[in-house]
């Protein structure tokens, strides 16, 4: 080869390097690069299904709280006077029946269905998570917490009732919000709800402890949501045990889970809450309470009242199953799994708990991969709520069992974003004038340094789960 074309050669390749270059370090392909939320797996839903092992009398029971959960409620069954929705699995639709906040929003309907006189919130949209609103503070200053339902029956004529004489109005969540005042949430997933259940308190505390020096390294502590004993008002009737259910852990059983929403969301009565939210005369449709055991029926199944049916519905469902390769790969998923534990995130979210000598034999002595301590943390005053619930502080959530994330649209308490690598980073927070540092900032620091890849392979990890 003569020198000319030795020259000519080390030139082109020179040039070539340098396109090569340019084009690595372009804006696009650095985002490119990037690690991303590769979003909802698609395919066939994770979860909806019984659990395996269930006997027939047990399977008609879950069947029979299936279609309560489904059914649509109207104003002759006890719908409102106020209401977020009228159907258990509206919200819990997501990844099967009895998950989470659907693509398309349920509420933006419901609000003037059969002629109802709602207008929609701005924080509830076509294409937003289903919402909840509750205040922090009353207007006398002291505190609130509680959920404001969104609509009202006022003007709704449907098939069981009609609500054409009632007047009250809807609150101004404007108002609410311009004050600062106004907070969200959205439905939790209630798959494996039963495992959950049966997970003994000795087994949340012993896990509590577990790994103490590298959780005290990395600022995280944790403590189960009891209700104490020490004259206190026993508010949600835990006796001192560990509740685990809701964003806060702020119940014990699926019994009170299911109570609370069917009056709260619904504004339907029941024999756990006897009594309306709103007690308006005008405006009352059905006997209260609107849903009772039924002591003349033929059938366990049919005697029971609609929340022991919710409950033995969120009891006997199947925990989701993960996905070995979607997205990303079997490899990217193993190594992603592997991240998860090395950067400390199982840390809080425990992989695995057992259930402890249920009656069930479905339930008894299982396995329960929820990737949860069920312990309440202090996130930081990037994710706190300012909402106190029971023992639970302003800042503080249950860890969220990740079990099903891989199908989930929308993330945080609230739904702020439907972002995995968003969620991510909001667990991130230094202390504020008002709330602590977040207990995940040493978590979240060890996974900053990760490279892209790594990133992407947990990512990966999570949306198979």
């Amino acid at each position: 080869m003569t020198k000319t074309r030795m020259r000519l050669l080390l030139a082109t390749l020179a040039v070539t390097i340098g396109v090569l270059m340019d084009v690595v370090n372009a804006p696009d392909a650095q985002v490119r690069l990037r690690s991303r939320d590769p979003g909802p797996r698609g395919g066939p839903n994770a979860a909806g299904g019984p659990l395996p092992g269930l006997t027939a009398a047990q399977l008609a029971l879950f069947e029979a709280g299936q279609e309560e959960f489904t059914d649509e409620e109207g104003v002759g069954d006890g719908l409102g006077p106020r209401y977020n929705l009228n159907s258990c699995v509206g919200c819990h639709s997501q990844g099967g029946v009895g998950g989470t906040s659907p693509a398309v929003n349920p509420q933006v309907a419901v609000a003037t269905a059969f002629g109802g006189r709602n207008t929609v919130p701005f924080f509830v949209t076509p294409d937003g998570p289903a919402r909840e609103a509750r205040y922090k503070y009353k207007s006398d200053g002291t505190r609130d917490g509680g959920v404001h339902a969104l609509f009202v029956v006022s003007g709704r004529a449907d098939a069981t009732g009609d609500a054409r004489g009632c007047a009250i109005r809807q609150e101004d969540f404007a108002a609410q919000a311009r004050a600062g005042n106004l907070i969200f949430r959205i439905p939790t997933p209630t798959f494996g709800a039963g495992l959950i259940e049966q997970i003994p308190d000795g087994t949340i505390v012993a896990n509590q402890a577990a790994n103490a020096g590298r959780k005290g390294t990395l600022g995280i502590r944790g403590r189960p949501h009891r209700v104490p004993l020490n004259g206190t008002t026993n508010v949600n009737g835990n006796d001192g045990t560990v509740a685990r259910f809701g964003w806060k852990a702020q119940n014990k059983s699926l019994l009170m889970f299911a109570g609370e929403a069917y009056n709260v969301e619904m504004g339907i009565s029941n024999e756990l809450f006897q009594t309306e939210r709103d007690e308006t005369a005008g405006c009352q449709f059905a006997s209260t309470p609107n849903d009772t055991t039924n002591a003349e029926a033929v059938s366990a199944a049919d005697a029971l009242s609609a929340i022991d049916k919710f409950a033995h519905f969120m009891r006997f469902l199947a925990p989701p199953a993960p996905s070995p390769n979607r997205p990303g790969g079997a490899t990217s998923i193993a190594n992603g799994r592997a991240l998860f534990q090395s950067v400390g995130c199982a840390l809080c979210h425990t992989p695995t708990l057992q259930t402890g000598n249920a009656s069930v034999t479905a339930l008894r002595k299982q396995p329960v991969n929820l990737y949860s301590d069920l312990l309440l943390h202090g996130m930081g005053p990037r994710l706190a709520d300012d909402i106190p619930q029971v023992q639970a502080g302003p800042d503080e959530f249950r860890t969220a069992p990740l079990w099903g994330l891989g199908q989930r649209i929308f993330f945080l308490h609230d739904g702020r974003t439907t972002d995995l690598l968003e969620a991510i980073r909001a667990h991130a927070s230094g202390r504020s004038a008002k709330f602590a540092a977040s207990e995940a900032n040493g978590v979240i620091a060890a996974y900053d340094r990760l490279g892209e890849q790594q990133k992407q392979d947990l990512v990966n990890f999570l949306r198979s789960l």
